[in-house]
């Protein structure tokens, strides 16, 4: 669907054939602007996906527009910290951020996306996850500069800040093969936004003849889901004994009922990789091996792409990032691990 360019007040009053002042009038809360003038201006305004500027006269370098961040789930640890890192990197650079949470309802979310063009936002980031699709189509319609972090090329015309995941999933899969893991099961989430559904689809791929595979979601990406699917797995006489969690939250749901219910010793009986590399993979309890997202690089990457796109530089670049192993404690067999990665594997003692 190609774009269509936000149109200036004067081409309004030239489609609406009233005057520059009467455009002017119509969107100015409380200004006399009669019924039939209004309603020529409206029509026209929709026509030509005319939008106020309410920040014409001080913001009109693209480079000093502010910059709208599309995320949902935003109290999740990794989305968390996606959020601090792209925020400090932004204000750093001297951008104002603009956030909208798509957690909310369908109308509401309207009326920000609206708000975002009325302010002429620069471009829209949109976080890993679930913002709907029609959200991103409406931004990438209104002209603007869309950057997508993790959502596989799942628009055209848009950047793309994503991770290998083929590399990564690979080097799970190889390290419960080489714990001697053959009952194996991906704990993934009912949100099956574009990358989780590749983590999953990337590791089944990787399956041998002599392993089986469970895949389990009982609820979105949440420790709860974790919990509740190690409650169901772990109570079966199919009983796992290699686990993939598509990310750390759920490995660490997964990891606290099969230790503190079922008194399962990890990883002597049961092996977890997790995703992500959150906080609280490296808490004690958890100590979980993962895979870490290099959130410095990528939001750099970003910021790079905002200062070229606003100097002419087309859209549509793909950059991708590696997703360097974190190995603790939750995999046995450590000094036989073989690295896919390019990039040198962070090891914790």
């Amino acid at each position: 669907m190609s774009s269509k360019p936000i149109a200036s007040a004067a081409e309004v009053a030239r489609l609406a054939g009233v005057s520059r002042s009467a455009v002017s009038r119509t969107f100015t809360p409380g200004a006399s602007v009669s019924k039939e003038t209004r309603e020529k201006v409206m029509w026209a305004a929709e026509q030509l996906n005319y939008h106020v500027n309410h920040l014409a006269r001080g913001l009109s370098k693209v480079e000093s527009r502010p910059v709208c961040i599309l995320g949902s789930n935003l109290n999740a640890p990794y989305q968390a910290k996606l959020l601090d890192t792209l925020t400090k990197q932004l204000q750093s650079a001297g951008r104002a951020v603009m956030l909208i949470n798509t957690d909310g309802d369908k109308d509401s979310i309207n009326r920000a996306l609206q708000q975002t063009l009325n302010y002429r936002a620069a471009a829209t980031i949109v976080l890993s996850g679930t913002p709907g699709s029609e959200f991103v189509q409406s931004c990438i319609q209104s002209g603007q500069h869309v950057l997508l972090i993790n959502r596989n090329g799942q628009f055209e015309g848009s950047d793309h800040i994503q991770l290998d995941y083929q590399s990564a999933i690979h080097e799970a899969h190889h390290m419960l093969t080489r714990a001697g893991c053959r009952k194996l099961a991906i704990i993934s989430s009912t949100i099956q936004s574009p990358g989780l559904l590749s983590r999953e689809a990337l590791f089944q791929q990787c399956l041998t003849a002599e392993q089986t595979c469970e895949l389990v979601r009982c609820g979105p990406t949440c420790y709860d889901s974790g919990a509740q699917a190690a409650k169901q797995l772990l109570a079966s006489s199919q009983r796992p004994d290699g686990v993939f969690c598509v990310t750390d939250l759920l490995a660490c749901g997964f990891l606290d009922v099969a230790v503190q219910e079922f008194g399962l010793p990890v990883p002597q009986e049961l092996c977890v990789v997790g995703f992500d590399n959150i906080e609280q993979a490296s808490w004690a309890g958890y100590q979980l091996t993962t895979f870490s997202q290099p959130l410095d690089d990528m939001v750099a990457a970003i910021i790079s792409r905002l200062k070229e796109v606003s100097e002419g530089e087309p859209q549509g670049k793909t950059i991708s990032f590696s997703a360097p192993l974190v190995w603790r404690n939750s995999v046995r067999y450590r000094a036989s691990i073989h690295h896919f990665n390019d990039q040198t594997s962070k090891t914790l003692s």
